[in-house]
């Protein structure tokens, strides 16, 4: 590997790391450096990877891999061992370094950190958790970190990552062990599950320890998350979105990420030539916000897809199941309890929580709901108010072309 300067591995380093969607800082500990006597740095302040929290804070983060040289052969990676791309690696202290001065320039709040897998997979997972502990324990560094583990690395670096992280991640890499199989042979779908029900484990430990003793350490505050590459294999929408509700429940996962495969230069023959449509990533993603904020059930967002298992491109996936379930509606605003409102295509939970809290002092007439969403015209097929009822709206054969194009899930 030729020699490189700091400036231009980090070109290549932040390039490579483009491709790692789970990049986000929702959910950590509160830490705070402003007068204490030593420390640095801070996981509240607002801000090179802009990331958004769930409340919608601009979150901007140092992303970077600490090589793109790697071991493996993952048919679908731009960094695979066969790939004929340009090289490069950071040592651990210049990972440091770069963090530090590009905090102190106000440019970032935190780290994240990914890696390809050089020499063995304990070898990197070591340099991966001595840049967290050089950060925290060498300069008092209080801001975000989020770690991307090595699953099959040795169990006690992958709990040592915990220690100093605020987030882990583990990839699942693809929907399927079938899919995984045939494109990272090399990986083990049971090894990736195993490594993410330890971290389950540990950050169950550690918040147990946290409310029996004040004093004990906080074991990756922020959890984990995982990142699945869409449109790569033959998995249809239904599988993937089976898969992630399985993620949710089995491990206690704080998200999980969705990202389209993107062709790669000298691409394997089994990989598809052409990209999905990124629109089914979206699409993915809001049927991940209805289990996760709808009260959907994962059969009941199955439901939205077609006869292939795929999510319509041309409406959110909250409408098309709102379209084979026509016998959940209309909504009565005014006597509907929280989640049948949430049902109703076009309300978001901002608006459904503004419905709650009016009902409660007058009974709400069509213009009233006009007025704590979007457009009440793509509300009427489904609610019933005080003074509007959409007769057989519901029921018209055409109601689809009436409103496909108008509603977004979130309202």
């Amino acid at each position: 590997m030729a020699q490189l300067d700091v400036r231009e591995k980090l070109e290549i380093l932040a390039d490579a790391a483009k491709y790692d969607a789970s990049c986000a800082s929702s959910g950590t500990a509160k830490r705070d450096s402003a007068g204490a006597s030593a420390g640095i740095g801070s996981t509240e302040g607002m801000g090179i990877c802009h990331a958004y929290a769930p409340d919608g804070r601009c979150i901007s983060l140092l992303k970077i891999l600490l090589t793109n040289s790697c071991i493996f052969d993952c048919h679908y990676c731009i960094n695979r061992k066969s790939s004929n791309v340009r090289r490069a690696r950071f040592t651990a202290r210049e990972v440091v370094d770069l963090t530090l001065a590009f905090y102190r320039r106000n440019y970032i709040e935190g780290l994240f950190l990914s890696s390809g897998i050089i020499r063995s997979s304990d070898y990197t997972m070591e340099q991966i958790v001595e840049v967290a502990r050089s950060l925290r324990e060498d300069h008092q560094f209080r801001g975000y970190i989020h770690l991307k583990t090595i699953p099959d690395a040795d169990p006690a670096l992958i709990a040592a990552a915990g220690r100093h992280a605020d987030r882990i991640s583990i990839n699942i890499e693809l929907p399927t062990a079938a899919g995984l199989r045939r494109l990272a042979p090399e990986k083990s779908d049971e090894t990736i599950r195993d490594a993410m029900a330890g971290m389950r484990d540990a950050i169950e430990e550690g918040a147990d320890a946290r409310r029996r003793y004040r004093s004990a350490p906080r074991f990756a505050p922020a959890g984990q998350s995982t990142q699945m590459i869409v449109g790569a294999d033959a998995a249809n929408d239904r599988a993937i979105m089976a898969t992630a509700s399985g993620l949710y429940d089995r491990f206690g996962l704080r998200r999980v990420y969705y990202s389209a495969f993107s062709p790669i230069p000298d691409a394997s023959a089994i990989l598809p030539l052409r990209r999905p449509p990124l629109l089914r990533e979206h699409r993915l993603y809001q049927s991940d916000w209805m289990m996760r904020f709808y009260g959907y059930r994962p059969a009941e967002v199955a439901e939205a897809t077609d006869e292939q298992g795929m999510l319509p491109l041309d409406i959110d996936p909250k409408l098309a199941w709102a379209l084979k379930a026509r016998e959940h509606f209309p909504v009565d605003v005014n006597r509907a309890p929280r989640e049948l409102l949430l049902r109703v295509p076009g309300l978001g939970v901002k608006a459904v929580d503004a419905i709650l809290a009016s009902r409660r002092w007058r009974r709400l007439s069509l213009a009233d709901v006009g007025r704590l969403s979007r457009s009440i015209a793509k509300l009427r097929p489904f609610i019933v108010t005080s003074d509007w009822r959409p007769t057989a709206l519901v029921d018209r054969i055409d109601l689809k072309a009436r409103v496909a194009g108008q509603l977004e899930l979130f309202g």
